[in-house]
C-alpha cells in the first residue's frame, strides 16, 4: 500500500513542487493539496491521511491551530512542519502537541524524503539547521524544576536515544533489542512520566538531562 500524503501549504507554487518530489517515490502518493488548516481538516474528513507535510503560517487557519486538530482527532496522522527561520519560535510551540518534525523549506529534495521515511518510521525529525536554532531554547526550559520519575536503566538509555530523534529500529538495532521489547519499553516510559507520545518523551528527555 502507498504512503498517504496531505500537503497543506498556501503558497501554490511551493505545494506543487513539494508534490512533484515526493511524488518521485513510487511508494508516496498525494491524496489531497489545502491551502490553510480549515481545507486540511475537510481533507482528513474524506480521505485516510499516513502523514501530513504542512507549513506554519497560513490564512484562515495556520499550522498551530491545525496541528492541535489533527493530533486530537487523527493522533497516528504523522505531521511533519515546513518552516523558516523565521518560523522557529511558532515551529517550537507545536512540538508539545505532537508533530513528528521540522524541515527548512530550503532543504534538498532528498532531505524531504528522507524526513518523510524517518517520520513515519517513529523518529523525531530536526533538520540540523532547525535543531541549531530550536534546542537552545528547550535547553533554556530546563530552568523549570525538573520533574523525576523512577526509570530502570534499560528505560534511560532508550528515553535517552528518542530525545536523539532515533527511530525504534535504530533503538532496537543499538541496544541489541527486538523492536517489539524496545516499543514496549517506550510505552511503559510514557506511562511512567505521563506523557502523551515519543515527541513529548523527547522533550522530556532533553529538559532532564537525559540527552
Amino acid at each position: 500500500m502507498k504512503v498517504r500524503i496531505l500537503i497543506v501549504e498556501d503558497q501554490m507554487i511551493v505545494r506543487k513542487g513539494l508534490r512533484m518530489i515526493v511524488e518521485q517515490e513510487e511508494r508516496y502518493h498525494v491524496v489531497g493539496e489545502a491551502g490553510n488548516g480549515l481545507e486540511a481538516i475537510e481533507i482528513m474528513e474524506k480521505y485516510e491521511i499516513d502523514i501530513i507535510l504542512m507549513d506554519i503560517r497560513m490564512p484562515g487557519m495556520n499550522g498551530m491551530e491545525t496541528t492541535k486538530i489533527v493530533k486530537q482527532r487523527w493522533p497516528n496522522v504523522k505531521i511533519l512542519i515546513l518552516t523558516t527561520f523565521n518560523d522557529d519560535e511558532a515551529a517550537l510551540e507545536t512540538l508539545k502537541d505532537g508533530v513528528n518534525g521540522f524541515l527548512l523549506k530550503t532543504a534538498e529534495p532528498q532531505k524531504l524524503i528522507q524526513a518523510v521515511q524517518s517520520c513515519l518510521d517513529g523518529g523525531l525529525v530536526l533538520h540540523e539547521d532547525v535543531a541549531a536554532k530550536m534546542m537552545p531554547g528547550l535547553l533554556e526550559k530546563k530552568k523549570l524544576e525538573p520533574i523525576h520519575v523512577p526509570l530502570t536503566e534499560r528505560e534511560l538509555d532508550i528515553a535517552k536515544l528518542v530525545g536523539e530523534g532515533k527511530t525504534n529500529k535504530e533503538i532496537a538495532k543499538h541496544l541489541y533489542l527486538s523492536i517489539g521489547t524496545v516499543k514496549n519499553h517506550i510505552t511503559q516510559v510514557l506511562q511512567k512520566i505521563g506523557v502523551r507520545d515519543r515527541t513529548q518523551l523527547a522533550i522530556y528527555a532533553v529538559r532532564n538531562d537525559l540527552v
